[in-house]
């Protein structure tokens, strides 16, 4: 996970893959994403068509996606790693909001809160082919198998998205170890709760703990305002089991 608050960049990976590959594949999006493209957009500057940014973050994701195969064919011990992938840009009045896998964004606005991404798995395929419901979804052995990952193919499949963005918005960027372990209702009760970030955000990593914890838990937090969107520096916090 990191965050960039200059440029407004927040970026997390839940890594795949035995012998710790996982986390190489997840440090190395991570890496070079937040480099690669905090830097394009400090330099883009303002304004900068929104149009510009999501073709910057299609090339940085796809070479992201270059770096994790070499690293696998060339190290044997992490064939077969790869990396989910949820980044969000600040920019303004709009969030350009990218994913890959099931790593997730969700945004509280008035209260309420709505899954911003999809996510690319074969239950959500099931879903969307109606051979499921939601709540069966939830109680499936298969909720971890992925569609899409950085790392597998020799072409990134990022999703990109923009959103109009409001003042007091808290925006959750999350893997699915808080998700598989902490239902929407619960994560939407937390983050109502008006705490600090970081009390909020340890408070997801111990439900997701108390429930289960079966898997790492990562979690970034970004509340808008207008003072912060016109300095592009976004209160934050990054979480970790």
């Amino acid at each position: 996970m990191d965050f960039d608050p200059v440029s407004g960049l927040a970026v997390l990976a839940d890594g795949m893959g035995g012998y710790q590959a996982g986390e190489v594949a997840s440090a190395l999006a991570i890496g070079h994403i937040k480099t690669e493209l905090s830097r394009w957009l400090l330099a883009c500057g303002e304004p900068c068509n929104v149009q510009h940014i999501r073709q910057a973050a299609q090339s940085c994701v796809a070479d992201a996606n270059a770096l994790i195969l070499a690293s696998a064919q060339a190290n044997p011990e992490h064939a077969g790693m790869g990396t989910t992938l949820v980044m969000a840009i600040f920019r303004g009045s709009k969030l350009i909001l990218g994913h890959v896998g099931d790593s997730r964004c969700y945004r509280l606005r008035g209260g309420a809160l709505q899954q911003l991404t999809r996510d690319h798995s074969v239950l959500q395929e099931q879903i969307d082919a109606g051979l499921l419901t939601p709540a069966q979804a939830a109680l499936s052995s298969d909720r971890n198998l992925v569609t899409r990952a950085l790392g597998v193919e020799g072409a990134a499949k990022l999703e990109i998205n923009d959103f109009p963005v409001q003042d007091d918005d808290l925006y959750l960027l999350c893997s699915d170890g808080l998700t598989d372990m902490v239902q929407d209702t619960g994560i939407a009760a937390t983050l109502r709760q008006r705490t600090t970030l970081d009390q909020t955000a340890q408070d997801l990593v111990q439900m997701a703990n108390q429930n289960g914890g079966r898997d790492n838990i990562a979690v970034v937090l970004v509340r808008a305002n207008e003072a912060n969107r016109q300095r592009h520096f976004l209160a934050r916090l990054l979480g970790r089991p």
